[in-house]
């Protein structure tokens, strides 16, 4: 590389640092006080592609969407003010889900801090808490090295978000600026021989050995052990929601996602393994339900990277610290081969009862819509390359259940913080991320929230393909105020006016009504036939469940499997 010095202004250097560090896709909205640093992506735009979209909320939610699918940092930018405060939302859930971005936004100049001018906030402060690490950049002469330091933080260890504020006048500022090479994350700390071995024994002594993926695990290249593990011992894998599309669905001893609404035989593995061997899972709230009732017949082996995260949620009978790649495959390489025909013969139950509760959700007019034929429709025409993202509500729930992956990285979705309105952004991202016509589950309730995005899939004619799984409520809130409320359904009920073909039409993409599966069949077809961006307007029933349901703070006794929800 020419790393021959050269003098320039910190907006330059911004845009320059960027593509050192590889670079090649930024979301965002200009603004006054990032005037400058648009005026150097302009500029520089045979080597940066930028991606206006229609609200910063959309850029962060892009930005994570498009880390997800890729494994790179996201990148973000606003400016500042209101375009600083809408890019928390997507940084929040990018620090709840450790996913990887680098967020720059402008600030008024340094002379003009503190003194409440036009569209000043202290977004250093107000982002503290959510962030992996945040800087105001007061030095030029700095600000090539902070956007490389950010880079590294962002990538290393547990990975997150970092943000960068950048006052104009730095930005103006002139300094010597000498390209470097993309910044490597920090080694990872390696486990102790005497810790693998102990896991090895324990694996070696169980008879109901159940592998639990988490998000941790997620698209760092451990598909294949983890299933020459499954195979050597005699396992079942299940994972959380934020380690789906870690393994195939196709393959046969995946069990899919377990907890909350889980599916039952993951869930039931889990429940009556007698050993788990959790990777890079945060035991959750959602994925344990009541934390003193979890895993009672087995003992726990947990490996992380954060050691944090070690007995944080649940108690662990071994703890292994480090990068988790390297100390699976040490235990792999360690452990006898096993067979228990006994723990085979309960997941075949476990999986029957599974196959009995979705029959019965199938027990309706063949006409009408239902989630399962929704899913069906897309698995039968999707290809395994497509990135599926998400809303937050039922529909996620039923594309997390119901969605067959093959390849990782492969979905987009809120966890932790659980961001309605993320899926239109983060579909954005994904396709960027992956060059692949893109589905977006969503649901009336979180399209609301966002669909201003649409301007940005029309002027960009990116090909995502738009599930609106309509039911008309709030679908994850009335189920929980049927359950739990006495069915009093309070402000659940949404507008029954909205005509959404018209709405997409307005925007200028095609949209198609289904109120049958046949419907819903060719209009989906017809979308991905569709060279750009298509909408579905898929009409369900409104008290279609989410099943199987752990109550919040139950255990597997206390698992729903059939209920009926009925109008007031």
């Amino acid at each position: 590389m020419n790393r021959q010095a050269e003098q320039m202004k910190g907006c330059r250097i911004v845009v320059e640092t960027l593509i050192e560090q590889g670079v090649t896709e930024i979301f965002g909205y200009p603004g006054g006080t990032v005037l400058d640093i648009y005026d150097e992506l302009y500029k520089a735009s045979d080597r940066i592609t930028h991606i206006r979209t229609a609200h910063e909320q959309g850029a962060s939610h892009a930005a994570d969407g498009y880390s997800r699918v890729t494994g790179k940092v996201g990148v973000c930018i606003a400016t500042s003010g209101p375009g600083a405060t809408n890019l928390v939302t997507g940084i929040a859930t990018a620090m709840l889900d450790s996913v990887p971005m680098v967020a720059i936004t402008g600030n008024v100049p340094t002379s003009a801090i503190g003194k409440d001018g036009f569209q000043e906030v202290n977004i250093t402060g107000v982002t503290m808490p959510i962030t992996k690490h945040n800087y105001f950049v007061t030095d030029v002469t700095q600000l090539a090295d902070t956007i490389r330091e950010a880079f590294k933080i962002a990538k290393s260890g547990r990975p997150g978000p970092v943000l960068i504020d950048i006052p104009k006048d730095v930005q103006n500022a002139v300094c010597e600026y000498t390209p470097f090479v993309p910044v490597a994350p920090d080694p990872q700390e390696i486990a102790d021989d005497a810790i693998i071995d102990q896991a090895v024994q324990m694996i070696n002594e169980a008879k109901r050995p159940y592998i639990f993926i988490g998000g941790g695990a997620a698209g760092c290249g451990m598909e294949e052990d983890v299933k020459a593990l499954a195979e050597k011992i005699d396992a079942y894998v299940g994972c959380t929601f934020m380690g789906l599309s870690t393994l195939p669905n196709s393959y046969d001893r995946f069990l899919g996602m377990e907890g909350m609404h889980g599916l039952y035989a993951s869930s039931m593995a889990n429940d009556n393994a007698d050993l788990i061997i959790g990777l890079g899972v945060r035991f959750s709230d959602r994925a344990t339900g009541n934390p003193k009732k979890y895993a009672e017949k087995a003992k726990i082996i947990q490996l992380d990277l954060d050691k944090s995260e070690i007995n944080k949620n649940v108690l662990v009978d071994l703890g292994i610290i480090g990068n988790i790649v390297f100390s699976f495959e040490r235990i792999l390489e360690r452990v006898k081969k096993q067979e228990h025909p006994e723990w085979g013969q309960m997941i075949r139950g476990y999986k029957e009862v599974g196959k009995s509760i979705a029959k019965k959700l199938e027990e309706v007019p063949a006409e009408r819509i239902t989630p399962r034929r929704i899913f069906r429709v897309i698995n039968e025409n999707k290809t395994a390359a497509m990135p599926v993202a998400t809303d937050v509500g039922q529909h996620q729930m039923w594309a997390a259940q119901y969605t067959d992956f093959e390849q990782p990285r492969r979905f987009a979705s809120s966890g932790g913080l659980g961001t309605m309105g993320y899926g239109l952004g983060a579909a954005i991202g994904a396709y960027y991320g992956s060059k692949e016509k893109t589905i977006l589950i969503t649901g009336d309730g979180s399209f609301g929230m966002n669909l201003n995005e649409l301007v940005t899939l029309v002027g960009y004619k990116i090909p995502v393909v738009i599930v609106l799984i309509n039911n008309g409520v709030l679908g994850m809130v009335r189920q929980w105020q049927s359950l739990f409320y006495g069915k009093r359904y309070s402000n659940t009920m949404m507008s029954q006016t909205t005509d959404y073909v018209k709405l997409a039409e307005a925007f200028g993409l095609p949209g198609r009504k289904a109120v049958t599966s046949c419907e819903f069949e060719a209009a989906f077809k017809e979308a991905m036939a569709h060279d750009g961006p298509f909408l579905i307007n898929a009409v369900i029933d409104q008290d279609e469940p989410v099943l199987p349901m752990l109550p919040a703070g139950g255990s597997m006794e206390n698992i729903i499997t059939k209920f009926a929800m009925e109008e007031e």
